[in-house]
Order: structure tokens, then C-alpha cells, then sequence
């Protein structure tokens, strides 16, 4: 999904999502042509010659409502439900569209603890472009009112993160409380935890300091739209987004 933005063109990069002809297209006009053809193209040519036999008018409407899970909890009954078929089915589409690098299932990470945790993955769409094209966002406005504008940030700070941090593994925790932390990276024997916050001015939550003492976290990243880098605590840093893509995901991690 990613290539090298500067601040200025973060904001465009979010909307029209990391394919080189959505996000260079000339206009917006354009650069949703694009992305409507190629979501076609995608369903009813690559699909099949990969000798997957659903039909691209079923995946297409699964895909379509998935779109309204990006950064939720996974829950196979609802979307089945609606579709008409049982709960193994809409899993193999999930499965079939993580496969082909449309879809990231986060999974859970389980402390040993006596709090109940959430044991089902998140969903997130890889490429943030595609995810506002199935959601019916055409533009910038359209994005900021949307009420997925959080999630989908959330979406696409994460992908830009893990495309450059070589982690060992990633998860995300959540509590039944209400504790969570929304990415968990495993990387040379060091946990680091992500927190993203669409705010200008991030503070220490009850969540961060929840998962610094239950998860034992070398460190706390908290992602947010601004532009200055500082220190909340000694383990915990504030990094602006605009910044991913120049800093040495790896070195940051």
C-alpha cells in the first residue's frame, strides 16, 4: 500500500489508498475510476484464474460489507446472516481475501491474566484507497465526516508502520474491561505497543497504563495526526504520522 509521503501529500496518500495509479491519478475523478475498475477486474478476471470458483457478485458483496468491519472485532455470524449462508463460508472469503493481500486479520494477543481478553482477530483493509471506495467516500470532506474516519486512520497508520518495522510478530489487546492497545509488536525479544490517537494533544489513558503494567512493555508508541515529537513518560513517546514514512521503521520499533 505504501510508497514515501512527505506531510503535505500523507493526507491525499490516506484517502486515494498506495496503488501508484489511485494515487497519482490527476484528479479524484480519476484516481476512483481507477480503483472501481480495478476492484472489477480484480473479482471477476484475477479471482477466477486463480481457480477460486465463488462468484465475483457474492465476494463482491461480502467484501462490500466487510468494508464496515475495518478496525472491528471479527464476528463470522453477522456478516453470514446477512449474506444467507453459514459462518464457515463468509470465513473462507475472509481467508481467500487475507490470502490475496486485501485484508490483514490482526490477531488477539492473550496475557496471562485474570481479566477476560477478546480472542477474535480485527479486520483491516491493506490498501486504505480500497477500503474508502467500498465505503462510498469520494473526497476528503466525505472522508473526515465519515464515521469510519477514526478507523480507517487507525488502518492505514498501522500498515504504514509494519511495512517498515520488520517486526518478529503483531497483535493487538483488548480487555472485556475495556483496556486495550491497538497494535502489539514482537520484535527482537521486545514488546512495543501502539496506540493511535486522531487528537492533537495525546495523553497517557488509562489503557496505556493498563498495558504497560499487564503486558510488560518496553515501550509505548502513540501514532497521532500533528507534527511534534515528544515525551509523555520515559516509555512512553508521541511520534506524528506524517514521519513514518522518512524514519527507519525498524530503528523506531
Amino acid at each position: 500500500m505504501l510508497a514515501d509521503v512527505g506531510p503535505q501529500a500523507q493526507e491525499e496518500h490516506w484517502l486515494r489508498g498506495g496503488f501508484p495509479l489511485s494515487f497519482l491519478a490527476g484528479n479524484e475523478t480519476d484516481s476512483l475510476m481507477w480503483r472501481k475498475n480495478f476492484i472489477q477486474t480484480f473479482l471477476e478476471r484475477d479471482i477466477p484464474q486463480l481457480g477460486i470458483g465463488i462468484p465475483a457478485q457474492a465476494l463482491f458483496r461480502f467484501w462490500t460489507m466487510l468494508a464496515h468491519y475495518h478496525g472491528q472485532v471479527w464476528n463470522a455470524a453477522e456478516p453470514a446472516r446477512s449474506l444467507g449462508v453459514n459462518e464457515s463460508t463468509v470465513r473462507r472469503y475472509l481467508d481467500l481475501l487475507e490470502g490475496v493481500f486485501m485484508v490483514r486479520q490482526l490477531p488477539p494477543w492473550h496475557a496471562n491474566l485474570r481479566k477476560r481478553q477478546v480472542k477474535s482477530p480485527k479486520i483491516y483493509f491493506r490498501d486504505s484507497g480500497l477500503l474508502h471506495q467500498l465505503l462510498g467516500i469520494r473526497s476528503q470532506e466525505d472522508l473526515l465526516s465519515h464515521p469510519k474516519c477514526g478507523a480507517s486512520w487507525e488502518g492505514y497508520v498501522i500498515e504504514t508502520l509494519l511495512a517498515g518495522a520488520n517486526a518478529d510478530e503483531a497483535y493487538f489487546w483488548a480487555t472485556y474491561a475495556g483496556a486495550e492497545i491497538d497494535l502489539l509488536i514482537h520484535k527482537d525479544g521486545r514488546r512495543v505497543g501502539v496506540e493511535i490517537k486522531r487528537a492533537d494533544a495525546p495523553r497517557i489513558t488509562p489503557s496505556i497504563r493498563s498495558a504497560l503494567e499487564d503486558l510488560g512493555l518496553d515501550r509505548v508508541l502513540v501514532i497521532y495526526p500533528g507534527q511534534k515529537r515528544y515525551e509523555l513518560a520515559g516509555n512512553v513517546e508521541v511520534f506524528p504520522a506524517s514521519l513514518l514514512a522518512e524514519e527507519n521503521g525498524s530503528a523506531l520499533i
